[in-house]
């Protein structure tokens, strides 16, 4: 896989001086969660703060009961398609699928169907590696990308042992206004992080639930009497990849 960013030297240089000039840029929320870069004239703020208005005390987390989970449906799929605005992929091995059902069977050889997005890691090598900052992880445990900052590295990419993060290489259609997307700008599920703080739940899993499957349930990780914390106290569940201890915020049943 190439390493050449895909944006144009000029941006790059340009996003590049901007970021190296003693921090003199400063964030400008045009939702929830998600910053763009405006000069500090324009906003009076020393430095960006990606992380303002998210709860600290909160982390965010899904259960997904695979054992609910019907191999033929995409309802969770369609439902985020249509609310961050990507496309139906036209290669499903380059373009872009913020959720992927994958097939898997387990050691019984019974098929589990498996929706996979990015875990929101506690310990997310996306930002590690990432050069600009541009992956950061919110204070309530979501991870997003500032498309304002990424020069398109695709370190993220590589770093992610999920294979959750894509780039578009497509010139992109109309896009949703709940999420800012650009051609050679990496992306991946943010928990639907405008409608979370909304106080409303991602749209996979409201779409799940009207569809009378429930195999997903979103709640608060770190609060014991949340309804995700007791189902997972109650009938258990695990991460995977568990060995490399990112400690996923994504929890599954009926994988093991």
């Amino acid at each position: 896989m190439s390493r050449e960013p895909s944006n144009c030297p000029s941006r790059r240089r340009f996003l590049l001086q901007a970021l190296g000039a003693g921090g003199a840029v400063a964030g400008m929320t045009i939702a929830p969660g998600v910053v763009l870069i405006s000069t500090a004239a324009e906003t009076n703020e020393p430095t960006a703060k990606p992380g303002a208005g998210a709860d600290a005390a909160k982390r965010w987390g899904l259960l997904i009961d695979t054992r609910r989970c019907a191999e033929d449906c995409s309802a969770c799929i369609s439902a985020c398609r249509q609310e961050n605005g990507w496309e139906e992929p036209r290669d499903p091995d380059k373009d872009p699928q913020w959720i992927r059902k994958m097939k898997l069977t387990d050691q019984r050889e019974e098929p589990i169907s498996l929706p996979l997005m990015c875990q929101h890691c506690k310990h997310p090598p996306c930002a590690s590696v990432c050069p600009t900052q541009a992956t950061f992880k919110r204070a309530d445990g979501i991870v997003l990308v500032d498309k304002h900052r990424c020069i398109g590295c695709r370190y993220c990419m590589i770093a992610c042992p999920f294979q959750a993060r894509f780039m578009p290489q497509r010139p992109l259609g109309t896009a949703s206004p709940n999420h800012p997307r650009a051609k050679g700008a990496a992306e991946g599920c943010t928990l639907c992080v405008q409608r979370i703080d909304r106080g409303e739940q991602p749209a996979c899993v409201e779409r799940c639930a009207e569809q009378g499957n429930k195999a997903l349930l979103f709640g608060d990780l770190n609060d014991p009497q949340s309804s995700i914390s007791q189902a997972l106290r109650q009938s258990g569940g695990s991460t995977i990849r568990a060995e490399l201890r990112l400690e996923p915020a994504v929890h599954y049943q009926g994988i093991v």
